[in-house]
């Protein structure tokens, strides 16, 4: 028991002398830098403007029934039944709208998904290759894992990364 224990108190110091390499990148930075991420939000702006397009054709639409439907309710000569039908149309309008709504913003949102996947993937390859290269232990992303403080031992790879995807 004493002959490990002494093993382990001259080995401590070794251990201790064993540095551990830390780097820190910002993955945002290279992200706003690549020139496919201003291809993808501009395909994603083309498919919002149809989106929004066709919702202005679709309020318009609802407008004009629910001016019917006021116009009806404030007649006192409309039959019950156009009222109630043109009330109908009106909740069956707004229905419409409430789901295209949600149909166009999950769209939107897995269109963006598979834009932005590959851009990600791209960032976070260079981002392994530039540390295996600098044999870094730890490489910690500042966009997504608030650093308090780097020492000055701590590497920035940033500007190695964008170079890595020739930026």
């Amino acid at each position: 028991m004493k002959k490990l224990l002494l093993i382990l108190v001259a080995a401590l110091p070794m251990l201790a002398a064993a540095q551990v390499r830390i780097a820190i990148v910002d993955s945002k930075a290279v992200f706003e830098a690549m020139p496919a991420k201003a291809a993808a939000e501009a395909q994603l702006k083309a498919v919002t403007d149809k989106y929004q397009a066709e919702f202005e054709k679709l309020r318009a639409d609802f407008d004009a029934k629910f001016a019917d439907y006021q116009a009806s309710a404030d007649d006192a000569a409309t039959p019950a039944a156009i009222k109630e039908r043109r009330m109908q149309e009106v909740h069956e309008g707004d229905k419409k709208i409430q789901a295209f709504e949600k149909a166009a913003q999950a769209d939107l949102n897995a269109r963006r998904d598979s834009l932005m996947a590959p851009i990600r993937k791209a960032i976070d390859d260079a981002i392994r290759a530039v540390g295996d290269e600098g044999e870094y232990d730890l490489v910690l992303d500042t966009a997504t894992t608030p650093v308090a403080y780097a020492g000055s031992s701590v590497v920035d790879l940033t500007a190695a990364v964008m170079a890595k995807l020739g930026l």
